[in-house]
This record gives structure tokens, C-alpha cells and sequence, in this order.
């Protein structure tokens, strides 16, 4: 079988490895650099950056351990060793891909079976689309000012001022990391909290937590205009009934990513799609049998792992020709946790309180303030929240806020996908002292 993939991020080439295992010929197409906006305009650069920033925090608080210390930061060799972790991962994807004929430029579809690429037609039994997404913007006057998430991981030094368009993931990462290489930073959300996907309870003491460090949110916020001000910028802004401003060095426009459909020419070739995305059945089919699509192409949860996991639901679909039984088909695509990489980190699984309104539930909650590692880290700024059916004990969600709380969701993601309860959960030894006891005082709450 002979199978030709669109786009060249966790989606797609985690998923072209998988199919050569299978024993398929595979062809990815990529317009851009290998690992997509992940590893070249995302996760892994963003978190490259966090790692400096925390490093910077860590010795600015060194005196409360006894520790003199003093930190000066070259913000040229930040960006470097950022751009050298990024170039090791890239070479590690292209010795996956040594049985894998990678293609580079902009391809479009002809038909279901045939994939057009510098004017080269490649015809082959299935096609999977895997384009990701680009950064959007607001339609106001003076949008082109603004500079996206790309441009933040090449800047030549941080802004003395820089304003965030967004408080949604990527305002609040950048907010963070340029926080702690001395920016003055302004977030302008839209929605009455930050993070509007995450839990209430979550995103507010976030928000507290992010402006003790100094960082101006202010929620509610609509931005109407991005103006030119001498040799900065002017932000307005309406919050209730008052027209407001801020100036700042940079604006970072961070309101979300939309679909890439550009070029694929889905109109003609009769694939449905709709604003948030192409349509996709439950094993990732298009409207055209042949043709499959995962990740951010698809809309839904943006996020690296959850297109990884797609990819393998269509890859088996696609190998079995219907659906397949196995640990395929036991993947829950409902349940995608996904992090926030502030200082401190936030972190969520499963339902959220709003998402469970209506249905007889119970919320328990613990604090880092009473974990021993948190203190002994000194660390003590979080909490953990647990929501679970009051009939059944099934645990429904999984929310944090604190030092590690990425990896620490991980554990409660693998609960929940399996139906557990909290009877399960709260038989579970957990060692100390550990981060990961916050789970465990919230269970026995």
C-alpha cells in the first residue's frame, strides 16, 4: 500500500514512521521544515525559553535559600542554545525518515488518490492530511504592526515593554519568559479570565499568580487598535464602558491559531470543511474515503500529541480497511491533557466544572502550600482539582496549578481515559516526599 502524507509535523511524520513499520511505501510532502510548528515554532523552541527563564528565576531567589547569587543574562546565547536544541531534534527526525521519501514544497490535491507537488502528480492509494495551522489575528486597525509567536523566538533582545494580544496559552508562555528576562509585560485578554479552556477556578489563581510577578492582565479587554506612537506603540483597548491604552516596544498578537487549508484545494476535490477545520469522522476519514486528516488541520485540541495520536487511529483504520480492535482503538481522544508552561505551570485532563454542569458532581481540592517537596522547593504557589461523578466515583477531570504540574497531570490523564474511580485512585501509594502527593490529598480530601 502506498500512502502520501501533507505536512511534515508530529502528525504527519510520527505517523509516516509508524506506516513504513507497517510495512507501507510512504511519501511525505512538507512545505516547511521537518517537525512543523512544533518543534521549529512551538513547543519545543517555547520551551527552550522557558527552561532560561526559570533558570533566571531560580537565581534571582537564591538568597532565600542563603545563596548569594547574581544573574546576568546574554540573551544572544539564549537564543542560541534555543536554536541548537532545535536543529539536534530536527536531525533526529530525519534518520526516522531515512525509509520515508520526503518531498519539500506546497502540494495541493488533484483527487482523492493524487497529491500535485512542484508540478510532479503522485498518485497513491491513500493521503493523509497533516498541514497544522497558522497564527490568527484580529481584524482591527493596525494588526500588520503586531508580530506573532515566530517572530517572539528571534528577537534580537527583550522588549522593555512588551503588550499581549491574548491570554490564552502562547500570550501567557510569552508573558512568562519575557517577564523573567526583564520585560515590562501587559496582557489584554478578551474573555472575563485567562485561559478560557481551562477551569475557572484554575485560571484565576493563575492570574493572581502571574500578576505577584508582575505581570498586568487585564481581562474583559477588547483591543480595537494597534497605532504607532514614535518609535513605539499604542494599544487601545475597551473595558466595559472606558476606551484605554498601553504603550509597549512589541505587541504580540497571540489569539489563537486557525486551520492551514491554504493550497490544498479542498473545494474542487469535494472535501467538507468547515471555519474550524476539515470534517472527520471518529478514525479520522474526510468526506473522501481515501483521504484522512489529523491535527490542527482537523480544529478541535491544537496540540502535538493529541495529532500523534490521531494519526495512529487513521493509520490502523486505513492498514485494516474497517474499524480495528487493539490498543489502537482504545485510544480516548476525548481525553487530551494539556499544559501551560507559566511560572508556575498549570495543567489540565478530562472535564472541566462548566463542562460537567447539569450532572451531580463533587470537586476536591489540595494545596502545594501543604506538599513537603513544594515547601522544601520553595515552591508553595499552586493547587490541585480534582472533579468526580458523586454517584459512580468515576474521575471526570484533573486540574493544576504549581511547580511540575505537566507532569504531574500525566498521571490522573491515564485514570480518567481508563474509567477509574476515586476508590481506584485513593488505593494508589504515592512516594514521599513527592509533588505528585498533591494528587493524593486531593483524593482523600
Amino acid at each position: 500500500m502506498k500512502l502520501t502524507i501533507i505536512g511534515g509535523g508530529p502528525g504527519g511524520y510520527e505517523t509516516a514512521v509508524e506506516a513504513v513499520r507497517l510495512g507501507m511505501e510512504v511519501t511525505l510532502v512538507t512545505e516547511g521544515p521537518l517537525g512543523g510548528t512544533c518543534l521549529n515554532e512551538g513547543c519545543i523552541p517555547t520551551k527552550a525559553l522557558c527552561r532560561a527563564a526559570s533558570l533566571v528565576d531560580e537565581i534571582r531567589s537564591a538568597g532565600e535559600f542563603g545563596i548569594e547569587a547574581s544573574c546576568s543574562i546574554d540573551f544572544q546565547k539564549v537564543m542560541a542554545r534555543k536554536d541548537a536544541v532545535v536543529a539536534q531534534l530536527q536531525q533526529g527526525i530525519e534518520l526516522l525518515l531515512k525509509k520515508v521519501e520526503v518531498i519539500r514544497g506546497r502540494a495541493s490535491l488533484k483527487d482523492g488518490h493524487t497529491v500535485v507537488v512542484n508540478g510532479q502528480e503522485i498518485v497513491s492509494d491513500a493521503i493523509l492530511l497533516a498541514t497544522g495551522s497558522v497564527s490568527a489575528s484580529l481584524p482591527i486597525e493596525g494588526a500588520e504592526l503586531c508580530v506573532t509567536s515566530t517572530e517572539m523566538l528571534s528577537l534580537g533582545e527583550p522588549p522593555k515593554r512588551l503588550a499581549v494580544i491574548g491570554g490564552g496559552v502562547i500570550g501567557l508562555e510569552f508573558a512568562s519568559i519575557y517577564r523573567s528576562f526583564g520585560s515590562e509585560v501587559t496582557v489584554l485578554e478578551f474573555c472575563k479570565t485567562v485561559l478560557p479552556r481551562f477551569d475557572e477556578d484554575i485560571a484565576k489563581r493563575l492570574k493572581q499568580s502571574l500578576s505577584k510577578r508582575g505581570i498586568s492582565i487585564e481581562t474583559s479587554a477588547s483591543v480595537q487598535a494597534v497605532l504607532r506612537s514614535g518609535n513605539a506603540y499604542e494599544v487601545r483597548y475597551q473595558q466595559k464602558d472606558r476606551l484605554l491604552s498601553v504603550e509597549a516596544d512589541r505587541v504580540l498578537m497571540a489569539v489563537g491559531r486557525r486551520p492551514n487549508l491554504d493550497s490544498l484545494n479542498l473545494d474542487e476535490v469535494g472535501i467538507a470543511y468547515t471555519r474550524r477545520g476539515v470534517t472527520v469522522n471518529d478514525y479520522m476519514q474526510t468526506s473522501l474515503p481515501s483521504v484522512y486528516a489529523v491535527g490542527d488541520l482537523t480544529g478541535g485540541m491544537m496540540l502535538a500529541h493529541a495529532a500523534t495520536f490521531q494519526g495512529r487511529r487513521a493509520l490502523h483504520h486505513l492498514a485494516a480497511g474497517q474499524p480495528v480492535e487493539g490498543p489502537v482503538d482504545k485510544i480516548d481522544l476525548s481525553v487530551v491533557p494539556a499544559a501551560v508552561f507559566t511560572v508556575p505551570e498549570a495543567a489540565m485532563a478530562g472535564a472541566t466544572e462548566a463542562d460537567c454542569e447539569g450532572r451531580n458532581i463533587r470537586c476536591l481540592k489540595s494545596f502545594f502550600r501543604a506538599n513537603g517537596k513544594a515547601v522544601a522547593m520553595g515552591e508553595t504557589d499552586g493547587m490541585c482539582k480534582l472533579i468526580v461523578d458523586a454517584e459512580s466515583g468515576e474521575i471526570l477531570g484533573c486540574h493544576l496549578f504549581g511547580p511540575h504540574s505537566a507532569d504531574i497531570v500525566q498521571e490522573v490523564s491515564a485514570l480518567i481515559a481508563r474509567k477509574a474511580t476515586l476508590e481506584d485512585f485513593q488505593a494508589v501509594i504515592h512516594a514521599h516526599p513527592t509533588l505528585g502527593e498533591v494528587l493524593q490529598a486531593a483524593a482523600n480530601a
